[in-house]
C-alpha cells in the first residue's frame, strides 16, 4: 500500500504575503468619488490601524471592533484597533501596536507583523498605514472602556470575497457620497475600514 506524504496545509495569507511591497498604489475616502478634487499639498496626519489576523482554533478570522456609541467622532462605527501616531512612537508599527493594546487588549508580544497594506487617506485627513498582523495566540479582548463597545471577529474568508464588496452612497456636508460596504451579519463594515479590507481581498486575487 502506498504511503501518502506529510499533508501540506497552504498559509491562507500566502497571496497577500506575496503581494506586499509589490508598489500597489495607496486608496482614498474619495476614491468612488472622482468629482471631488483634493487640493495639492494638503497635510495629512499620519496614523496607524492593525489588521489582525486570528489564525488559531479553526479557520482565519479578522478582529475587529466597534466604537463606542457616546464617542464624538464616528460613533458606532466599525474599525480596526488603531489611531494617530503619537510623538513617543517610533515608528507607524509601533503605533498600531501600542492602539491595539490599549484598545482590545492586544498584548504585542503575541503580534506577528507582517508587513503593509496600501496607505488609505481618510476625509478626515488622516494618512492611515494599515499594519497586517498573524495572531497565533489565544485572545481574549478586553475593551477600552468608554471608546470601544463591542470586538469581534470575522473570517477571513468572508472578507477575501470581492464580491460581497457592495457600493454604496449616503449624504455627507450636503453631497451624495459614494464608498464600500461588505456587511457581515449584524455588523455593518463600511468607509475606510471596508476599503482597506477591499484592498487586502484584490491582493488576494479572485476567489
Amino acid at each position: 500500500m502506498r504511503q501518502r506524504g506529510p499533508v501540506t496545509v497552504r498559509d491562507p495569507l500566502a497571496p497577500i504575503l506575496a503581494a506586499l511591497g509589490s508598489g500597489r498604489a495607496g486608496s482614498s475616502d474619495y476614491d468612488l468619488n472622482p468629482e471631488v478634487r483634493l487640493p495639492p499639498g494638503r497635510k495629512l496626519r499620519a496614523a496607524g490601524v492593525l489588521v489582525p489576523v486570528l489564525c488559531g482554533g479553526g479557520a482565519p478570522r479578522v478582529i475587529l471592533t466597534k466604537r463606542s456609541s457616546a464617542l464624538k467622532h464616528h460613533p458606532g462605527q466599525i474599525a480596526f484597533p488603531g489611531g494617530k501616531q503619537d510623538a513617543g512612537d517610533p515608528d507607524i508599527t509601533a503605533t498600531a501596536l501600542r492602539e491595539a493594546q490599549e484598545e482590545i487588549g492586544l498584548d504585542p508580544a503575541h503580534v506577528e507583523t507582517l508587513g503593509f497594506l496600501p496607505r488609505h487617506e481618510t476625509v478626515t485627513g488622516f494618512d492611515v498605514t494599515p499594519v497586517l498582523a498573524r495572531i497565533s495566540a489565544p485572545f481574549t479582548p478586553l475593551p477600552e472602556a468608554g471608546e470601544v463597545e463591542e470586538v469581534f471577529e470575522v473570517p477571513l474568508a468572508h472578507l477575501l470575497e470581492l464580491a460581497r464588496f457592495r457600493v454604496e452612497k449616503r449624504r455627507w456636508r450636503g453631497d451624495w457620497r459614494r464608498y464600500y460596504a461588505v456587511p457581515f451579519g449584524p455588523y455593518y463594515i463600511w468607509g475606510a475600514t471596508a476599503r482597506i479590507l477591499r484592498n487586502m481581498a484584490e491582493m488576494a486575487g479572485p476567489r
